[in-house]
């Protein structure tokens, strides 16, 4: 495999742009990239976190014999019963962090849609501690 070249982003307009301030993210090497351990995690539980209007508290399967617990900035978009039985994408070798006197074993992935969260998940039954790549 090749290594691969840093090709300077195709600009969008002048400096003051905002297209272009807004399009151009930090650009990491592939290593950084591949330290990441991103798993399908299946949604065992969840609930609001207390005190805490955009934030659910998940206990999700991602392969290991535990469940992990992971809060998430989701209760804007989502339900707790919304997401038990969805098969999501997390970091799964983060450090553990307290979130509002929770912690969380892990990060979800999900898109920033006009304003709100939409959670990444999967269209097949993939496998809880399948890794994503």
């Amino acid at each position: 495999m090749e290594e691969p070249q840093d090709v300077p982003a195709p600009a969008a307009g002048g400096d003051d742009d905002p297209r272009r301030q807004a399009a151009e993210p930090k650009r990491i090497k592939i290593e950084k990239f591949f330290e990441t351990e991103l798993r399908v995690a299946l949604v065992l539980a969840a609930e609001r976190v207390e005190n805490a209007d955009k934030l659910l508290k998940l206990r999700i399967d991602v392969g290991e014999p535990e469940p992990r617990q992971l809060v998430a900035g989701v209760a804007a978009t989502y339900e707790p019963s919304q997401l038990i039985g969805k098969r999501i994408i997390v970091v799964a070798n983060l450090k553990p962090a307290r979130i509002r006197g929770v912690e969380s074993q892990g990060m979800l992935l999900a898109a920033d849609f006009e304003g709100r969260p939409v959670v990444a998940t999967f269209e097949k039954d993939v496998p809880p501690g399948t890794r994503v790549r």
